[in-house]
């Protein structure tokens, strides 16, 4: 028996990349919580563990058991491969500044509680990028009201 056979699971090269494959399933738990505008309590109270149990998992120290990560999908509406998918790529995706600002406009808007007030942002965002369309045929009924009102 070499001394490579008597290593402890999860160290080694193989134990780098099982750790790997953790993160990478974390990272995809964290991705699609935050696209939803969960948040890790919220995360954790619908899949029924603590709060440090669904950091540990997001960051990969603590593996997700297969029945977990069935339960997990079904909460964040998603397959089960979601979690693998990009997992054989060899370098690691870091997102890029736009696509952080994406999501956390993403987590922001799914936070505003007035359906009103969401309206009116896509109106705005809507403006933003096509500076010659009118905004008030955009606005949801009583938005024009209410900022005549203001003025």
């Amino acid at each position: 028996m070499s001394a490579d056979d008597t290593k402890t699971p999860g160290y080694g090269q193989e134990g780098r990349r099982t750790q790997d494959v953790d993160r990478h399933v974390g990272n995809r738990i964290r991705e699609r919580r935050t696209l939803l505008g969960l948040s890790q309590q919220d995360m954790a109270n619908l899949i029924g563990v603590t709060y440090q149990q669904a950091h540990k998992y997001e960051r990969g120290v603590n593996r997700v058991a297969a029945g977990r990560l069935y339960q997990v999908a079904q909460v964040l509406g998603v397959p089960v491969a979601f979690f693998f998918e990009g997992i054989e790529e060899e370098t690691p995706v870091q997102p890029t500044q736009q696509q952080r600002m994406l999501l956390e406009l993403a987590r922001l808007f799914t936070s505003v509680p007035d359906r009103r007030h969401q309206e009116a942002l896509c109106a705005l965002a809507r403006a933003l990028a096509d500076p010659g369309a009118s905004i008030d045929a955009d606005l949801p009924e009583g938005i024009e009201e209410e900022a005549e009102e203001d003025t």
